[in-house]
């Protein structure tokens, strides 16, 4: 009997014995998921590269996502660092080094021309993850550290131009003008795609709901040039323009339109503050979401997709507060109307039937989607009735000319 009962108070040691052995093994594997799943976010570090400072509202806007996530993920501002007024030349890739040198784990550019000299430190500093707005070479380039992201923003442009078109209908039915008058103003930084995708899709939203709209564009040659900006809103109107939009980044027109007391469509930010007499709205890409979404790969030690295109879906396309005071009774039901169509997939921007290029319909069109020095067109971008843009890559590539619109 006694040799029984050791027998039982053995095995009794041994499964208790063997059990503490199964919890440890499961704390340690529990401890070892933590790790793996990414880094501590007090470890992380992040830069960021601008154009222009605070004085821009294309710079401002990134500066704003930028401080909106820090804030989310509790980033520090020994962790989050800025880098303003970099020019597109080497001295955006000597701001990049310096970032890196400063322990920067991921590095962010703003502006197109950055995008060259972003790559060069992607390819010297491999361990360091570099993202880029607006560009077009990571698609073709897959580096693993290079990444490109943009935003469908065609989309907040044309609903922007809903709300114009509205307002020049209300202008022509309060005998303010007639309909064969109805011509906006469009101040242009460059003729690039990105600008005449943005200029093309406001003019489309304007025509969906006022038939008669034309739209005169004048380009400045500039991002940012307060005066030129203004002077070009001013010429506009001179010719006959009766509200003003813009892909330029400073407050030159929106103010110009004040002063002259002609409905605004402005960019970035809202412009409320002041134009309260002539700004309608405005249509801005939200960073936030993309901040987000590279800062947490990051802490999580996953890749970082190599060409991000944010939506209205997610977020990353917005619209400003609607300026009730000087928008068209019914703006808001129509934007809303056309966004839900949109959302729903039942409206395309860029429909081939709603609008020509020298009287034709277009059927067929080769965009640049892989970008050369040659600009050389590679790609069907027309499919199912409409121009497919951003989605063969992030950044703009509708570069028509279309019949309504002309430029000078």
């Amino acid at each position: 009997m006694k040799k029984f009962l050791c027998v039982i108070l053995a095995m009794m040691m041994l499964f208790a014995l063997l059990a503490g052995c199964a919890n440890d093994t499961a704390k340690d594997a529990g401890t070892n998921d933590t790790s793996d799943a990414g880094s501590d976010v007090s470890d992380l570090k992040v830069g960021f590269i601008f154009l222009h400072d605070e004085n821009s509202t294309y710079d401002k806007n990134f500066m704003d996502a930028a401080k909106a996530v820090q804030a989310k993920l509790g980033l520090s501002d020994e962790q989050v660092m800025f880098k303003t007024n970099i020019p597109e030349s080497s001295e955006c890739y000597e701001a990049a080094a310096e970032l890196v040198d400063a322990g920067c784990d991921l590095v962010f550019a703003d502006s197109f021309g950055h995008e060259d000299f972003l790559i060069q430190a992607a390819e010297e500093f491999p361990d360091v993850q570099f993202c880029h707005a607006t560009g077009t070479q990571a698609h073709t380039r897959k580096l693993a550290n290079f990444h490109n992201a943009f935003a469908s923003i065609y989309e907040g442009r044309y609903l922007a131009g809903v709300a114009a078109g509205m307002k020049i209908n209300e202008m022509i039915e309060n005998g303010d003008i007639t309909a064969d008058q109805a011509k906006m103003g469009y101040i242009g930084a460059y003729p690039y795609a990105e600008v005449k995708s943005g200029y093309t899709s406001f003019y489309l939203g304007a025509k969906s709901v006022c038939p008669t709209v034309t739209m005169e564009v004048m380009f400045t040659n500039s991002w940012f040039d307060i005066a030129l900006e203004k002077e070009a809103a001013n010429s506009l109107i001179s010719n006959g323009c009766i509200l003003i939009s813009q892909h330029a980044d400073s407050e030159g027109a929106p103010k110009a339109c004040e002063e002259n007391n002609v409905p605004n469509v402005a960019y970035n930010i809202s412009t409320i503050s002041m134009g309260p007499n002539t700004a309608l709205i405005s249509s801005k890409i939200d960073w936030a979401p993309y901040f987000e979404l590279i800062l947490n790969a990051v802490l999580a030690g996953e890749e970082i997709p190599t060409d991000y295109c944010m939506s209205l879906s997610d977020g990353g396309v917005v619209l400003t507060e609607l300026n009730e005071a000087v928008a068209a009774e019914g703006t808001k039901e129509a934007i809303d109307a056309a966004m839900e169509k949109l959302l729903a997939g039942e409206l395309h921007v860029f429909d081939t039937a709603n609008f020509t290029v020298n009287g034709e319909t277009l059927s067929s069109y080769k965009a640049d989607v892989d970008s050369d020095a040659s600009f050389t067109p590679d790609t069907e971008v027309i499919a199912d009735g409409y121009f497919h843009e951003s989605e063969y890559r992030s950044a703009p590539y509708f570069d028509i000319d279309i019949d309504g619109i002309t430029t000078k």
